[in-house]
């Protein structure tokens, strides 16, 4: 078997037909994916053997984000929503922005409800912790847990209520989105406020979006607004990259049966209907609130985790979706050479 007939395991797709760069050495392989992968390394050594039929591979995996659609030097803004309240749409932003990092990506986070800050508590930073102003203007981010992040969180105080009308918001999202100095980086996770609204408008307008994720729980109501979100993004032009089920079930700690306490495959449903990739379902589980709260999110909690393993996998998957929509089909390089 040839290397180029290899199938992604995310796209569905042959390396051939995704243009991956590929170089051969014997038993020894480089790979230059275009998605952050450096959870799966071994396994994927493990798929490449059996795929060219030896019994070894030594696998050198590398990651080229490419051009992007951001702006500045962030190469990719992607949007993490929810149609409601509720779902868990904040501790999967984080948690996602966390695996991203982990993955071998360097990764932003932006909070962008004004209304409803929760990403300063989530990652830990000390209440009277303010970000740094350069020349009066550019605002330095706050880093925690690997991450560069912004938030409304770190300029008030958890008590103080954001009494603004639309325009004021959108000017503050404005102002952290783009005065602040992101740097370098692969990823800009936006944690959008629930609903259709003035924040959403007003990303899409200033900056291009390269994609969004969709939070939803298996609730009937959830499900509703789910899809009024898909379909915002759509009108948008910004492609909605997956969609993350939270609380699809419950495992009872002693005898490990599972419960579908809000219902049972309605995420993979509209992911289907809408022709969009369910990319997690995520357990109702004590810890992931208990971590969240507490300033240290799953992903930093227990990085070899379970559950840690889902938000992984949905990482590395959903940004496999972005890559995949921006390739067009080639032919990957490949230098074969003897030892």
């Amino acid at each position: 078997m040839r290397i180029e007939d290899f199938v992604d395991p995310y796209l569905g797709r042959t390396w051939g037909e995704l243009g991956v760069r590929v170089l051969s050495s014997g038993h020894r392989i480089a790979v230059t994916l275009g998605y952050p992968a450096a959870g799966r390394q071994q396994q994927l050594a493990s798929e490449l053997a059996a795929h060219l039929g030896v019994p070894e591979v030594e696998l050198d995996l590398r990651f080229a984000p490419g051009d992007g659609r951001g702006f500045g030097r962030v190469r990719h803004i992607i949007a993490v929503a929810s149609g409601k309240g509720g779902v868990g749409k904040s501790t999967t932003a984080v948690n996602l922005a966390l695996a991203l990092d982990r993955e071998g990506a360097k990764v932003g986070l932006l909070d962008a409800d004004i209304y409803g800050p929760s990403q300063g508590m989530m990652l830990g930073v000390p209440q009277d912790r303010r970000p740094e102003m350069k020349d009066g203007q550019t605002i330095s981010p706050i880093k925690a847990h690997g991450l560069k992040t912004m938030s409304m969180s770190y300029m008030v105080t958890e008590r103080t209520p954001m009494v603004w009308r639309g325009p004021m918001v959108s000017s503050a999202l404005q102002q952290m989105l783009l005065q602040t100095d992101w740097g370098d980086l692969d990823y800009l996770i936006v944690d959008m406020p629930p609903g259709t609204g003035d924040i959403q408008l007003t990303l899409s307008q200033r900056v291009p979006v390269s994609g969004a994720v969709i939070v939803t729980t298996p609730q009937d109501i959830a499900l509703l607004d789910a899809r009024k979100g898909i379909e915002m993004f759509r009108k948008v032009d910004i492609p909605v990259l997956g969609i993350v089920e939270n609380m699809s079930f419950y495992c009872c700690p002693n005898c490990g049966h599972e419960a579908h306490l809000f219902g049972e495959g309605g995420g993979r449903r509209v992911a289907a209907e809408l022709g969009v990739p369910l990319l997690a379902r995520l357990p109702l589980d004590l810890s992931i609130r208990e971590q969240a709260d507490g300033g240290n999110p799953t992903v930093a909690a227990e990085p070899d985790g379970n559950i840690s393993g889902i938000y992984r996998d949905a990482a590395r998957h959903l940004t496999a979706e972005l890559w995949g929509r921006q390739t067009q089909a080639g032919t990957p390089v490949i230098s074969m050479s003897d030892d």
